[in-house]
């Protein structure tokens, strides 16, 4: 009885862990709709992203990314450029601020 006992918390600690885990396509598919979402959001143009997202808990809900691209107004002369985008998962909403003094660190 206590071999089964145990037996049966094992599956139920097992699948309710494997329940909470995501795919490798479902984070993959996630960074793809935050990536996209912060590209549109951009005010630069030829915007690419820089390094790899900051992902905050889920007590936050944010994701953070950062992008490079040019300045596409006339007096800026194609200046490049850089924007920090704040990803609010619940509701897939980016922001966009100026990040021209964050340095890139390799």
């Amino acid at each position: 009885m206590k071999r089964m006992k145990g037996a049966l918390i094992s599956v139920a600690l097992l699948s309710s862990a494997a329940a909470q885990a995501s795919s490798a396509e479902a984070w993959q598919q996630s960074r793809q709709v935050m990536t996209q979402a912060c590209i549109n959001a951009s005010h630069l143009s030829k915007v690419r992203v820089l390094g790899e997202p900051i992902e905050y808990d889920d007590s936050t809900g944010y994701s953070a990314l950062l992008l490079e691209g040019r300045y596409p107004q006339r007096h800026m002369n194609n200046k490049r450029g850089r924007e920090l985008c704040l990803f609010q998962r619940s509701s897939g909403r980016a922001s966009i601020s100026e990040a021209d003094k964050l340095r890139w660190v390799k």
